[in-house]
């Protein structure tokens, strides 16, 4: 608190600091904080304001606006990659959970368009296991 209170006074102080402008003996002309002579004078230092004409005001409108559609559109190729690698990763998931699953052994069947049921034969099997393999090792790394 007190070093606030210490800052707080401090700052007009500061705001207030004033540039001299004096010449030494051998003609040279120095500024600083404080006078470095008899006959330093006082100089007001005032920013410099730059003011802009339409045509730069028109150039700095059009360059922000494709900035703008430049980070808009790499917000969207941000947005697309991330739902591509969401969908692959639910693919990986879904392919693994199938390998393991024919691992673990049973009986698999697919239906006809009868309803009957065709069980795999070993091979068939065999060549299940083989793909899903070759399919995880190409699309999940």
């Amino acid at each position: 608190m007190r070093h606030l209170l210490f800052i707080l006074l401090c700052v007009p102080l500061l705001a207030s600091a004033e540039i001299y402008r004096w010449t030494d003996a051998q003609g040279r002309v120095h500024f600083g904080e404080k006078p470095g002579g008899s006959g330093a004078e006082t100089v007001e230092v005032r920013p410099q304001v730059v003011e802009r004409d339409a045509a730069t005001l028109e150039r700095e409108q059009r360059a922000q606006q494709y900035f703008d559609a430049r980070r808009e559109e790499r917000a969207q190729a941000d947005a697309r990659a991330d739902a591509a690698r969401a969908e692959r990763a639910q693919e990986c998931r879904k392919l693994r959970s199938d390998l393991a699953q024919i691992q673990r052994g049973g009986l698999y069947y697919s239906t006809d368009k009868n309803g009957e049921r065709s069980y795999y034969s070993d091979e068939q099997m065999e060549a299940a296991r083989s793909r899903l393999s070759s399919r995880i090792a190409a699309r999940c790394g």
